[in-house]
């Protein structure tokens, strides 16, 4: 399914801004739709290379608003493991044709939602020890699953979950290691042919939209109850998977 360019143009935008209160705290989950919406109307190799330099423009602002507050032991086990799986993740989009990187798509986001229905339990069953391993695997889950999907997040989540960290810890630790794993991707999507130039160039006055998001979503997260905003995100993943799934 492809939209025309007024469609396409209008998701772009709605999408920047939801990526960019996602990147200010307002929730992971909202910036798991990115992806899946915008493979609504355009083909999945072009979204990828599409957002990928939004996400790199946010991270500077999302990491500006948490400085400093991360923790660097944490964030240098994952990226090893996160050039795996970003190798191994650019080998199958450059092998799959397109509508096999739609379902594959699909099925990053239904897991993601599976994750988000049994957290609590799966966390709960785990008897944790920590091993230096365990940063790699997680950070080449994510690699994996963030180059086809800018969507990582879960396995992330688990692995700093199990941490123990505080609050603001956890979320200063993933946005800086998902702002290292989203300049990992930029030479692998280079070699891979996924940026439009012209197309990006053209958009580039939507760029102001990006800092304002960031700034709403760090006012908006502490708003909004946390609950019934991950209700509704679930929601909407799992429908966003079946439309790409049967249309």
């Amino acid at each position: 399914m492809t939209g025309s360019p007024i469609v396409v143009l209008i998701m772009i935008i709605f999408v920047t801004f939801m990526i960019s209160l996602s990147k200010g705290g307002l929730g992971g989950m909202l910036g798991a739709l990115a992806t899946p919406m915008m493979v609504l109307v355009m083909p999945a190799n072009q979204v990828l290379g599409l957002l990928l330099p939004i996400l790199l423009l946010a991270d500077v602002f999302a990491i500006a608003l948490h400085w400093r507050k991360w923790n660097g032991r944490l964030v240098w086990l994952l990226t090893p493991g996160a050039v795996i799986g970003v190798t191994i993740g650019t080998f199958f989009i450059a092998n799959a044709p397109t509508n096999v990187l739609k379902t594959g798509l699909a099925v990053i986001v239904l897991l993601f939602v599976v994750y988000k229905l049994l957290e609590k339990r799966i966390l709960a069953s785990l008897k944790y020890q920590d091993r230096n391993w365990h940063g790699w695997l997680a950070g080449t889950v994510g690699g994996f699953a963030s180059s086809l999907a800018h969507s990582g997040g879960p396995p992330i989540s688990i692995y700093l979950m199990l941490q123990e960290v505080t609050p603001s810890v956890f979320i200063a630790t993933s946005v800086l290691f998902f702002a290292i794993l989203n300049w990992i991707k930029v030479p692998y999507y280079l070699y891979i042919h996924l940026f439009d130039f012209q197309r990006l160039w053209q958009i580039a006055w939507i760029a102001p939209i990006v800092p304002l998001g960031v700034w709403i979503g760090r006012w908006m997260g502490s708003k909004i109850s946390k609950e019934v905003f991950d209700g509704i995100m679930v929601a909407l993943l799992a429908l966003t998977a079946l439309l790409l799934i049967f249309t």
